[in-house]
């Protein structure tokens, strides 16, 4: 499975991305987080299973504080799924790949 479906924005690309896609999935992370590590290949499931109908990105919480902040977050792994420029789902904590496909299915 190939990786680069999944990109790392920095908080000049973040409002311009969510405008322009209808389903977001941003993965919060960072280098050392160990949990996150396990999330990771989750994202790159769910980018290969909805290529073309929802976006997935990543954003390096230690880079990109304000984006972290911006969203009131305080632990992660983070993933938040965005509609239309709309957060509409947040999921903290290492979790199954059903919940987040599911989170995005309801949306598309």
């Amino acid at each position: 499975m190939s990786t680069d479906l999944v990109v790392y924005v920095e908080e000049n690309e973040f409002d311009a991305l969510l405008n322009e896609e209808k389903v977001v999935i941003v993965d919060f992370t960072a280098t050392w987080c160990g949990p996150c590590r396990l999330v990771s290949p989750l994202m790159d499931q769910l980018a290969e299973a909805y290529k073309g109908q929802a976006k997935v990105v990543k954003v390096d919480i230690d880079n990109n504080k304000p984006i972290f902040k911006k969203f009131g977050l305080r632990s992660i792994p983070a993933v938040l799924i965005f509609q239309d420029g709309q957060l509409a789902e947040t999921i903290i904590g290492v979790s199954p790949y059903e919940q987040f496909s599911n989170a995005v299915q309801k949306l598309l």
